[in-house]
C-alpha cells in the first residue's frame, strides 16, 4: 500500500514529517487499545481489530481518490501556466530579443517580428542590419542607462539583461500618450506689457489712442486665438494670459513671432510700440501647481524682460533656467527726468541712513566703471557721507593705470581709493554698497562684500541677466542709456547746489566712460547722452586728457593687427578672430580688435576669442546694433549689451571656445533667418 501511494505522486504537504509522525502516533495508539481489548475480552479485541482494518481500508480508498483529484488539478494548472507563458511570449506587447556577444539575433518572439515587419529571416543577423534606428537606441540605452525609448511611432520601456544577453521592449505607448497629454495640459501663466505706451499716447487725440488700443487688442486676440490662449486686458498697457504647456511649446518653436509682428507693423506707422512678456510654468515632473508662485514668477520674468530693455519674452519654470526670445533691436529711450529725480532722491535717503558708502565696479574695470564710481563717491560727499571706491590694482588696464596716476595727484580723491581687503575690514552692518556698470555678483571686484547683510544699490546700463543681487534696496537699470556714467551724471542735477561740485578729474573720468561706451558718440547715443557730455564739459572735463588715456602703444597696435589677420566669416556678416593657444592678451586689446573689425566692410558683428591674462578663455563681442550679440554671449554663460557683450570660459581652450562660439552664432543666424522667412 505504501508503494502504491508513493506511485500516485503524493502532494508535497502529505510528505511533511509532522503529518507522518501524527499518522504513526495514531496507529500506535490504536494498536495499544486493541491489545488492551484482547487482554480484557477476546471478542472485544476482535471487534476492535476488524474496525481498525476497515478504518485503514477507508483511509486508503479516500486518500487514493483525493490524491488523484489533487494530481489532476496540479497537472491541469501546470498545463495552463505553460500555455499562459507561451501565449504571453506570443501575444503580450513585449518584444524579446536574444542576442550573442556580436549583437547577432539568436531568437525573437512573434510580437517583435510582427512589429518590425521584416520579411526575411532575421536570425543570425546583427541588430544594425535589421534596423539601424533600433540599434542606435539600444546602444544609447546601454551607454546612458535609458529606460524609455521612442522607436517609430511607439514608446517602449527597455530592459537589457547583459548576463543572459536578452532585450525586453515593453510597449508603453498608451501610458506615454497619457503622460504627454498631462504634460501638455500643465497650466502656464503670463504677463504682457506694452512698452512705451504712456510716452506714445501723450499728446494724441482720443481717436488716435482708441485706434492704437484697437490695433493692439486685435493683434493679441488673433494671436491668442491661434494658440488657444485665454487673454485678458487688465489695464491700458497690460494683459494677462492663461494657456497650456502645449501652446507655450508652439510659441517657443515660433520664437514668439508676435514680438516681431507688433514691432514691424507699428514701425511702419511710425509708432515704436513693442511688447515685453514674462511667462512662468511648472515643470512636467511636478505634480502640484502653486498658482500664487506661478503668478509671482511671471511678474518677476516680466520685470526681467523690462530690465533687459523690453521687446522680448522671458520664460522660466519654477525650477528651470531662463529662456529669452526677441530683444533683437535697441530699446527705445523712455526714461524721463522725473525718474532720474526719483532715483536721486531715493539714493540720497539711503545714503543718509548709512554710516558709510562703498562703491565698486566690475572686474577688469573700464573708464565707465571707474568714472561712474568716482561720480557716485562725489554724490555721497555732497550728502555729507564718506564714500570709498573699491579697485583691484592687479586688474588695471593700460588706460585705467594712467587714470589712476592722474587721480593720485589729487589727495582729496586718491585717499578714498581702497582695495577689496581694506573694504572688507571697513564694512559694518549699516554700510551701503553701490554697484556701478554691472549687476551680476560674480563679476564684482569684491564679491565677499555682497555676502554680508548690507543694503545694495545697483546702477547699470546693461541688459539685466538672471543673476542678480538678492533683495537690493534700489535698482536703476536703464539698458537704453549709452553708459552708466550718463546715468550718474544726470543724478548731479538734483543734488544740493551748495555742495562742492564735481571736479575736473572726476568729470574727465565720467566723460571718458561715455566716450568709450559710445565709441566716440557713434553707437547708442541719444540726446540725453550729449546733454550729459555737455554738463561734464562745463565741469572741466578734459577731452585732450581722455585722448591721452585712450592712446595705445605700438605693441598693442601690432597685436591687434596680428589678431585681425586670422579673421574669418562664420556667416555673411559675422566675423570671428581667434588668438593663439599659448599667447595671452589683455581684455582691452581684444575689445579694441572687435571695434576695429566693425569698421571693415561686410562686418556687422565681430567676435574675438583670446586667452586672458588669468588663463581663462575670453570672448569679446561687438555689433553695429542690428545683431544682438548679448543673446549669443548668454548662450556661452556671458552677457552684456545688445551691441557690446562678452564671456569667459573656464577649463577650455581657444579651439574649443571657437567651436562653441560658431555653434552659437549659427544657431542664432538660423533662428533669425527662419524668423525673416
Amino acid at each position: 500500500m505504501k508503494n502504491k501511494l508513493t506511485d500516485e505522486k503524493l502532494p508535497q504537504f502529505l510528505k511533511n514529517e509532522n503529518v507522518k509522525l501524527a499518522a504513526v502516533a495514531l496507529i500506535v495508539i490504536q494498536l495499544i487499545v486493541i491489545l488492551l481489548g484482547f487482554f480484557s475480552n477476546v471478542i472485544i479485541g476482535l471487534v476492535m481489530l476488524v474496525i481498525f482494518i476497515v478504518f485503514l481500508l477507508l483511509i486508503y480508498f479516500f486518500s487514493k481518490r483525493m490524491i488523484g483529484k489533487i494530481n489532476k488539478y496540479i497537472d491541469d494548472l501546470s498545463y495552463r501556466i505553460k500555455r499562459g507563458e507561451q501565449e504571453a511570449l506570443i501575444k503580450m506587447p513585449i518584444g524579446i530579443i536574444l542576442f550573442d556577444e556580436d549583437y547577432k539575433v539568436q531568437w525573437t518572439n512573434p510580437y517583435f517580428q510582427a512589429h518590425i515587419g521584416y520579411q526575411e529571416e532575421i536570425l543570425g543577423k546583427k541588430i544594425e542590419e535589421i534596423d539601424e534606428e533600433l540599434n542606435q537606441l539600444i546602444r544609447q540605452s546601454h551607454a546612458d542607462n535609458l529606460t524609455t525609448i521612442v522607436w517609430g511611432d511607439k514608446s517602449y520601456q527597455i530592459i537589457i539583461q547583459e548576463d543572459i544577453r536578452v532585450i525586453y521592449l515593453m510597449d508603453i505607448s498608451e501610458y506615454s500618450q497619457v503622460k504627454q497629454r498631462y504634460q501638455n495640459e500643465k497650466i502656464v501663466l503670463g504677463n504682457i506689457f506694452v512698452d512705451n505706451y504712456d510716452e506714445i499716447v501723450q499728446g494724441m487725440t482720443d481717436r488716435n489712442i482708441s485706434n492704437i488700443n484697437t490695433f493692439i487688442t486685435t493683434q493679441l486676440s488673433n494671436w491668442a486665438k491661434e494658440h488657444q490662449i485665454y487673454l485678458k486686458r487688465v489695464s491700458e498697457d497690460r494683459f494677462i494670459v492663461f494657456m497650456h504647456r502645449k501652446s507655450l511649446k508652439q510659441m517657443e518653436a515660433e520664437n514668439f513671432s508676435i514680438l516681431d509682428q507688433i514691432r514691424e507693423k507699428t514701425s511702419k506707422q511710425n509708432i515704436p510700440l513693442t511688447l515685453s512678456i514674462g511667462i512662468a510654468y511648472t515643470e512636467a515632473d511636478k505634480e502640484n501647481e502653486n498658482l500664487n508662485e506661478l503668478a509671482s514668477l511671471a511678474q518677476s520674468n516680466l520685470d526681467l524682460a523690462l530690465g533687459r530693455g523690453g521687446d522680448q519674452a522671458v520664460i522660466k519654470s519654477l525650477s528651470g533656467e531662463m529662456r529669452y526670445y526677441g530683444g533683437k533691436t535697441n530699446p527705445m529711450e523712455k526714461r524721463t527726468r522725473v525718474r532720474s529725480r526719483m532715483i536721486s532722491q531715493a539714493l540720497q535717503e539711503l545714503m543718509k541712513q548709512a554710516d558709510q558708502v562703498v562703491v565698486m565696479g566690475h572686474m577688469n574695470p573700464d573708464l565707465d566703471a571707474i568714472g561712474s564710481a568716482l561720480g557716485i563717491r562725489r554724490i555721497a560727499e555732497m550728502n555729507n557721507k564718506e564714500a570709498w571706491v573699491v579697485v583691484e590694482p592687479d586688474q588695471y588696464s593700460h588706460d585705467i593705470e594712467k587714470l589712476i596716476e592722474e587721480i593720485e595727484k589729487d589727495n582729496q580723491i586718491s585717499r578714498y581709493i581702497i582695495t577689496p581687503k581694506v573694504a572688507e575690514e571697513m564694512m559694518t552692518e549699516n554700510t551701503l554698497v553701490i554697484l556701478v556698470d554691472f549687476h551680476r555678483p560674480s563679476m564684482a571686484i569684491a564679491p565677499d562684500l555682497l555676502k554680508q547683510k548690507n543694503r545694495v544699490v545697483v546702477i547699470d546700463h546693461h541688459r539685466r541677466g538672471e543673476e542678480f543681487p538678492g533683495n537690493p534696496a534700489l535698482v536703476y537699470i536703464e539698458p537704453y542709456a549709452s553708459s552708466t556714467a550718463e546715468l550718474v551724471t544726470e543724478l548731479f542735477e538734483y543734488q544740493s547746489q551748495e555742495a562742492e561740485p564735481i571736479n575736473k578729474i572726476e568729470a574727465t573720468a565720467m566723460l571718458g566712460g561715455i566716450v568709450v561706451d559710445t565709441k566716440s558718440f557713434s553707437l547708442r547715443t541719444g540726446s540725453r547722452t550729449f546733454d550729459a557730455a555737455s554738463y561734464l564739459r562745463s565741469c572741466g572735463a578734459d577731452a585732450v586728457l581722455i585722448q591721452r588715456l585712450l592712446k595705445e602703444d605700438t605693441d598693442t597696435y601690432l597685436l591687434r593687427s596680428h589678431l585681425i589677420e586670422s579673421m574669418e566669416f562664420v556667416t555673411p556678416n559675422m566675423a570671428v578672430v581667434a588668438g593663439e593657444e599659448n599667447q595671452e592678451y589683455d581684455t582691452v586689446v581684444a575689445a579694441q580688435t572687435a571695434d576695429t573689425m566693425l569698421s571693415m566692410s561686410k562686418v556687422d558683428a565681430a567676435f574675438v576669442i583670446f586667452k586672458r591674462l588669468d588663463k581663462r578663455i575670453g570672448i569679446s563681442a561687438r555689433s553695429l546694433g542690428e545683431i544682438n550679440v548679448q543673446v549669443i554671449m548668454e548662450e556661452l554663460g556671458g552677457g552684456g549689451h545688445l551691441s557690446n557683450a562678452a564671456t569667459q570660459l573656464e577649463n577650455s581652450s581657444v579651439t574649443e571656445a571657437k567651436k562653441q562660439l560658431k555653434e552659437a552664432i549659427l544657431a542664432h543666424y538660423s533662428t533669425k533667418e527662419a524668423a525673416t522667412t
